[in-house]
Parts: structure tokens; sequence; C-alpha cells
């Protein structure tokens, strides 16, 4: 085993719907990150509990370690680390991973990866942070607002989350608290304007368009009460591929910018 792969032990386990679950694991004394960061998974199905209850003969696909990027949900300063995961059916990793139990163990790569942190940020200075998620995408930027750095840098942050349906938001009651637990520690902490989309079904104060449209006809901006500004936003995009690539697109046709070099508005995830 790499000097880079530790073991780490399943804590709890959190269903949202069939196909959307969170997971803590225990934290490596020496592991480090910065939010925003993420990281390698690793499980051996045949270690489960799942397929030890069996106790029948294994194929020996489900010997072999397998690896997948996840992003860490959890605080910089956690003593644990918390991942968001979605289940695919025929997927080789998450049709494994949804059978874990407490007690589970898995393989952490220490090695923290990625660009989708704040501090890749020069220009322009902070002032609006945008966070645009869909699904999982949402993980990163829960991270970044359990980090009083955020909200000590910046005035409004806009965290727009957009499901199928309202059962696929996840972590709402987590959101509800987080400008008064982590907020409430700075002085003059930024606003956290909180805006669910959900595009398939009704569900009351949620808008119900795609975020590119959102973006196009203004309702993001008006449900925010700020303007999507190239001298003062900095914007972040992460969940499904299609997603990020039409926000992508629509924000760079009104004018905004990819972050290079730490100039520019725009930053995405592409770890998928």
């Amino acid at each position: 085993m790499s000097d880079n792969i530790q073991k780490v032990t399943v804590l709890n386990k959190t269903t949202w719907t069939p196909g959307l679950f969170s997971f803590t694991v225990t934290r490596p004394d020496s592991f480090k990150f910065t939010a925003g960061q993420f990281v390698r998974l690793g499980v051996n199905p045949s270690q489960l509990q799942h397929y030890k209850a069996q106790d029948v003969a294994l194929d020996d696909s489900l010997n072999e370690d397998i690896y997948r990027a996840y992003s860490i949900v959890s605080s910089p300063f956690d003593e644990v680390l918390e991942f968001f995961s979605i289940v695919i059916p025929d997927g080789a990793f998450t049709s494994q991973l949804q059978h874990l139990q407490v007690g589970d163990e898995l393989l952490l790569n220490t090695m923290p990866f990625g660009f989708l942190t704040l501090a890749r940020y020069q220009k322009p200075l902070p002032k609006d942070l945008w966070l645009l998620a869909t699904g999982t995408g949402l993980a990163p930027f829960l991270s970044m607002l359990q980090d009083l750095q955020t909200w000590e840098d910046y005035e409004h942050i806009v965290l727009a989350y957009s499901a199928r349906s309202k059962e696929e938001l996840a972590y709402l009651e987590l959101i509800k608290t987080l400008q008064e637990d982590f907020g409430s520690l700075v002085d003059n902490p930024a606003k956290l304007i909180f805006v669910p989309i959900v595009t398939r079904e009704p569900m009351a104060d949620a808008l119900t368009e795609r975020l590119p449209k959102l973006l196009v006809n203004g309702k993001l901006e008006e449900r925010a009460g700020i303007k999507l500004d190239i001298d003062s936003a900095h914007v972040m995009l992460c969940g499904n591929p299609e997603m990020v690539e039409d926000t992508k697109e629509t924000l760079k046709d009104l004018g905004l910018v990819m972050n290079r070099r730490g100039e520019g508005n725009i930053a995405v995830e592409n770890y998928w």
C-alpha cells in the first residue's frame, strides 16, 4: 500500500433518496486539505460487511481496490471527513459504496487535489461569491461555507442549489444554520443568500428553471437581490458536466471571464 493511502472507518451514513447518500469517516491526524478540494477514495467490495455477511464466493472484480474522486463536505477543521455521493446503478464504485455500513473500512489517498478554492481569486477582489451547484456538486461549497475565512472575505454569498425534485435537495437543515453557526463568529460577516431550484416539480419558494436560463432571464439575480457584476463577482460551478459547461458558456456570454493565473470571475471543477 502506498504511503499516501490510509485506511479510514465509516462512522455514519445518511440516505437522502434511493440515489443519494452521505457518509462520514475517520480523519487521519496528518491529513490536511483546503475547502473546495477533492480526494480519491477507495473501496474493496469484498471487504465490506455487506458481502462478508453473504459468505459466498465473490467474483474477482469484487476483490480489488476501486478509486473515485470525491469532494469533501466537511470543514478543513472538522475532526471527521464527510462525503456526498450519488448512486450510479451500474457504476463500479458507487454501486458498491451504497452498501456501506458503520464500521466498514475505506481507503483514502491523503493527497488532496483540485483548484476549486477561494485562494485562486486575486482579481477582482473579494466582494460577491456566487456558488452554483447541482446534485452532489454542493459538497465543496458546503466545505467553504464551514470555513470562517469565507465569511470574512465576502460581503454577499449566493448559494444556488439545483435538483430535479425537492427530495433531492439535501443538506437543507445544515444550510439554514450556516449563517448563525459560522457567520456569527466573525466581525462583519457576509450575508448568505440561499436560492433553491427544483426543475421537475413545484416547490414553494424555489425557482424552477435551469441555471443557464435563470442567468439569462435575470431571475437568479432578482432572487439574490444583487447584480452579477463582472467587476466584483467570483462565480464557482460544480455539478453535472452538462450544467457546468452550459452555465460556463452562459456566464461568458454575459461578459464574465474564466479565472486564469488568479484573474477572472469563473472557476469550475472538472473531476467528473
